[in-house]
């Protein structure tokens, strides 16, 4: 299955960066969670019982470069330890050709990290979850059941993990408010939608600022505010109206890296987000005529 959600791909270069194009092949990038083995090294976080061992492997099953070896990593990490949060999530990525068998082994990422946590620890790093290498292993596997949930159509179950995920790291490191914001759009909960906005407020990401002008138009229809919304959201990224309009086709595959301001960021955020304009009678009619 592994449906990329925006939350699993990283910006490659800050807004308004303007150094020479490269040619880059995006696709055979290294994963970016095999980065975290330098961090250990960096900050002494390795313990070397069983489950930092399985860990390990994980490092190695990230950089490898073919299917099989990485699913075969993901195995031994849990022959290993059974409490390996992120060989779950690489099984459920590689592996599962249903939503119901990625959200099993979500389910099983996710107690698998907080075994290896324990209680203690969400009490102790709530706040700042993301801050300590060990908890990320099960923000990612939760990061995953909460979309699985999601894409089975148990709505509410999902933005419950999403909102308990920002309560644990309302830094946010890993975008979920971009998810939840889609999520509260779609289910009409439009007062929790300000609320979250309110959260983020000098958020400038296109998820954000085009999430913004669609909820104007939803509250307010064509006028002033909804159209200076629309205004600013185009301006932070202009790739974004074309590929809500059709006017662009969307590539078959998603990009696993993006820019802000880039057409890869426009991929990703249409693909998350087209069935929300969509479900808004007029949205995608408003944004034709305030593009022309």
């Amino acid at each position: 299955m592994a449906k990329i959600k925006s939350s699993s791909v990283e910006p490659t270069q800050p807004k308004g960066g303007k150094g020479k194009k490269q040619d880059i092949d995006l696709f055979n990038l290294p994963d970016r969670r095999a980065g975290e083995n330098v961090l250990a090294d960096i900050f002494g976080s390795r313990r070397r019982n069983p489950v930092d061992q399985a860990q390990e492997i994980m490092y190695q099953a990230w950089e490898a470069t073919s299917k099989k070896k990485r699913v075969a990593l993901a195995q031994k990490a849990l022959e290993i330890s059974l409490n390996c949060a992120d060989a779950y999530c690489l099984l459920a990525e590689e592996t599962a050709k249903l939503p119901q068998q990625a959200l099993y082994l979500y389910q099983k990422g996710v107690q698998a990290g907080e075994r290896a946590l324990g209680k203690k620890a969400f009490k102790e790093y709530e706040g700042s979850f993301w801050g300590f290498l060990e908890t990320r292993p099960y923000m990612r596997a939760r990061a995953g059941l909460a979309d699985c949930f999601w894409e089975i159509g148990k709505r509410e179950e999902a933005v419950e993990h999403y909102q308990d995920m920002l309560r644990l790291n309302p830094n946010d490191n890993q975008g979920i408010r971009y998810l939840l914001m889609t999520c509260f759009i779609e289910l009409g909960r439009d007062l929790d939608a300000e609320v979250l906005f309110k959260h983020y407020k000098n958020d400038v990401m296109a998820a954000w600022v085009y999430s913004r002008a669609l909820l104007d138009f939803r509250q307010l229809g064509d006028n002033r505010k909804s159209q200076k919304s629309l205004a600013a959201a185009i301006k932070d990224n202009p790739h974004i109206p074309a590929f809500l309009l059709g006017l662009t086709k969307m590539p078959r595959y998603l990009p696993p890296y993006y820019g802000w301001g880039d057409e890869n960021e426009a991929i990703l955020y249409v693909h998350e987000n087209l069935g929300v304009w969509k479900a808004t009678p007029g949205a995608l009619g408003w944004l034709a005529a305030r593009v022309k």
